[in-house]
């Protein structure tokens, strides 16, 4: 076993080596030749003699036997040197008829390599006889056969070949015939039959013969058949059909293998000669497929489905043949009924697939029907449903038109698909229907809708440029380019307006866009009227109006209004050191450029030279006292107030209040050094308007005065025991605002309230009064005492 498994080569390893090598390849072929059959392992040959090596070379070479084709047939004793088979073989499966029968094979050595062509000869041995394809064979001989006479006989074969294959045929020795061997072209003998006397039926009607086929092996081997001959009586009467012509009507529709009739003949001999068998005679290829008649019978069937539409009827030719082969003819006219097998036909002539909207009435499709079976069956009905815009109109013929009933609108349907439907009058009904397409082609007729009527957008100022603030969307109802629209800028209603400057919009898909930083408080905002048109021949086009609302940005501080801060000398205010605490010293007045809660603003005291002596209301800027006044506060006072929106950041400014501490009004107030200087430097009009609000001021302390003395006369002759004196001194007027800061800006209104003790009697400034401006609530009159009397206005 493992010298067969290393015999196995790779074939194409071998192949490569004995293309490399083959220089080293003997040139002729050493040739050995073996019986087949002969037993596996039987010795072939001795080739370390053969190829003149010596003792154990092929088993240090690595030889090998390689074979032209997959099978390993042969095997390798490389000790011993012999060539033996490797299985038994069979010549007449290995090679068939062809003779010689070889076998090629190499011999493979390495170390060196070397390589030896070999031809084994399979020799054939006589195992095969010869073998007749039946069993019997049947003759029919006429008794007037005239001597001589061949008749050819089934051959035998046999698988040997040579002198071992067929050779001859004989046959049992008689008295009327013998057996004549006949040689082919392709080698092959056949068997003749010769008659060499005359027949009698009546005196002997039958032969039994045995042909016998013999092969030239030895021992020869052979192969029998029987021969059986008929001696058939002489036949002078022909077979006649019962009826000619035969007639008869088949359904169209009949199945297969159903019977259409049966035909008869007699014939007047007997015996053999009187028995009768049927056939078609001379038929056409198509009446071999349609039709088949039995030959004992005489009875035709149906072998193909019939169609009225293509043959309608039949004319067959029919044969009866008596047993001595004299025959009758006859003829059978089948005619086919016509049944409703074929549904209507509909064929188009012309179509129209795009029909433009609007269009007037339009031919959509020509086209024709048509029904192969006839009568009833071939009448037909042509229609289309009802819910549609669409026509039936005969036109010639068969022939129908499809037209539109009114125009299309392609924005209520823009496609359309019609059954037409065909129907037969037959039984039953059978129907065709073609679907039809029809697209509606657009034409402009719609305008560009928005969305909305109004669209209302909103941009928070100090935008940055082109910013994104919006879109408008239009649509157009047409298709292609009807329904493309471009978006553009329409004029301003207020020329006045730079809507150039402002925004600009993406003709593509409306998008608008901030051309430039908006700012809230020049322009709150602004409309822009757009407009849609579309790309249709005349352009259609529709327009809506964009509402723009800036929405504000914390950008401005607060501004103080009131005391002005404008880098001249400070306003001073005085306060009497008998002020309660809560007296109204002077009230922050400011205003914001925003809206909304960014201009919500609120104060607080950042900054006092004597902190908790006065305070700031956080939501008015009013400055008041926060306890009694005492001897030991400062005269000068200096305030920080801080006034702060309410944005997002918040923004603020602050000013600052200079506040004089003095006895009542009568005490001279003398400017300080430096304020003498700044008002040294103040400029001409600053200085006229000191000496205006000195002068009123002046007037009101006068009046003032008068006023307190007539209260106290009548209070000293009153019941009340109260008493007018007339103060001493009088209020210098110079006791006013005289810094650096100038008069007050807006008009103020003054109370002047008198309690019960005149020493509390108090001059108190209460409230500016600002025109056009929008302050908080009001501001309350303080009044510190319920007997106030007068309210003087100053301006």
């Amino acid at each position: 076993m493992e010298t067969l498994e290393r015999i196995q080569p790779n074939r194409q390893v071998m192949a490569f080596i004995l293309m490399v090598f083959l220089s080293q390849a003997r040139a002729e072929p050493i040739r050995y030749s073996v019986m087949e059959e002969t037993e596996s392992g039987s010795f072939v040959a001795h080739l370390t003699e053969d190829l003149g090596l010596g003792m154990g070379e092929l088993a240090a070479r690595s030889a090998r036997v390689v074979s032209d084709d997959d099978k390993q047939r042969l095997q390798l004793d490389r000790q011993t040197g012999d060539l033996l088979l490797r299985e038994k073989l069979d010549r007449e499966e290995l090679c068939g008829p062809v003779e010689p029968c070889v076998l090629h094979f190499q011999v493979f050595l390495e170390t060196p390599v070397q390589f030896f062509e070999g031809e084994l000869s399979i020799q054939d041995v006589n195992d095969h006889s010869p073998v007749f394809p039946t069993r019997e064979m049947l003759l029919k001989i006429p008794e007037n056969s005239p001597p001589g006479t061949l008749f050819p006989l089934k051959l035998a074969q046999d698988l040997d070949v040579g002198s071992n294959g067929l050779q001859k045929y004989t046959i049992s020795p008689n008295s009327h015939f013998h057996v004549l061997t006949r040689n082919h072209s392709e080698g092959k003998k056949y068997p003749d039959l010769v008659q060499d006397k005359a027949l009698d039926r009546e005196e002997q009607p039958e032969f039994s013969l045995t042909l016998m086929a013999l092969d030239g092996g030895s021992p020869p081997r052979s192969g029998t058949t029987a021969v059986r001959i008929l001696i058939m009586d002489v036949n002078d009467n022909a077979p006649e059909f019962v009826h000619s012509p035969y007639e008869v009507q088949v359904l169209e529709n009949s199945s297969l293998d159903s019977p259409v009739l049966s035909v008869s003949a007699r014939d007047a001999d007997a015996g053999n000669f009187g028995s009768v068998s049927y056939g078609l005679f001379q038929a056409s290829d198509e009446i071999k497929q349609t039709f088949s008649i039995n030959e004992v019978t005489g009875e035709i069937r149906l072998t193909k489905k019939l169609d009225f539409e293509q043959i309608k009827s039949y004319h067959v030719e029919i044969e009866a043949v008596d047993g001595g082969g004299l025959s009758g003819k006859g003829t059978v006219v089948i005619y086919v009924v016509d049944m409703n097998d074929n549904a209507p036909e509909l064929t188009i002539s012309s179509v129209t697939s795009s029909i433009p909207e609007n269009a007037p009435e339009t031919v959509v499709s020509v086209f024709r029907i048509r029904d192969r079976d006839s009568g009833d069956n071939g009448k037909m009905i042509c229609s289309i449903p009802e819910n549609l815009p669409f026509l039936l109109k005969p036109t010639f013929k068969n022939f129908y038109t499809l037209v539109t009933e009114r125009p299309l609108d392609r924005e209520s349907q823009a496609e359309y698909n019609i059954t037409i439907t065909v129907s037969d009058l037959g039984t039953p009904r059978l129907q065709t229907q073609h679907a039809i397409t029809v697209t509606v082609s657009d034409v402009n007729d719609n305008a560009p809708a928005f969305s909305q009527t109004t669209y209302t957008l909103r941009v928070r100022e100090n935008n940055s440029p082109a910013l994104h603030i919006g879109t408008v969307s239009a649509t157009d109802r047409d298709a292609g380019a009807n329904a493309q629209v471009t978006y553009s800028l329409l004029p301003p209603r207020d020329p006045q307006l730079p809507l150039a400057s402002l925004v600009s919009i993406n003709a593509d898909n409306g998008q608008l866009f901030a051309l430039r930083s908006l700012d809230y408080e020049a322009l709150q905002a602004f409309e822009v009227r757009v407009g849609a048109a579309d790309r249709g021949s005349p352009a259609l086009s529709s327009q809506a109006l964009v509402r723009v609302l800036v929405l504000d940005d914390n950008d401005n501080a607060p501004f103080v209004l009131y005391p002005l801060q404008n880098g001249s000398a400070p306003c001073t205010e005085l306060v009497p050191r008998a002020a309660e605490a809560g007296y109204l010293v002077t009230k922050v007045v400011a205003v914001d450029g925003d809206s909304g809660q960014n201009a919500w603003l609120s104060f607080q005291l950042l900054k006092a030279t004597e902190p908790g002596l006065f305070g700031v209301w956080a939501h008015n800027g009013e400055v008041r006292t926060a306890r009694l006044l005492s001897e030991r506060d400062a005269v000068r006072h200096r305030l920080l107030v801080l006034v702060k929106d309410n944005g997002e950041p918040p923004l603020s400014a602050s000013v600052t209040l200079h506040v004089l501490l003095v006895d009542g009004f009568s005490q001279p107030y003398l400017p300080l050094p430096d304020v003498a200087a700044a008002e040294a430097r103040a400029d001409p009009l600053t200085v006229y308007l000191v000496i205006a609000l000195a002068s009123v001021s002046s007037l009101f302390l006068c009046s003032a005065l008068a006023f307190v003395a007539v209260r106290l006369c009548r209070r000293s002759g009153a019941a009340s025991g109260g008493g007018c004196a007339v103060p001493e001194g009088h209020f210098p007027g110079h006791l006013v605002d005289v810094s650096g800061a100038g008069t007050l800006s807006q008009s103020y209104q003054y109370d002047v309230c008198l309690t019960g003790v005149p020493r509390t009697g108090e001059f108190k400034f209460l409230k500016p009064i600002f025109p056009n401006l929008l302050i908080e609530d009001s501001e309350r009159e303080i009044k510190e005492n319920s007997n106030c009397r007068n309210s003087f206005v100053f301006s």
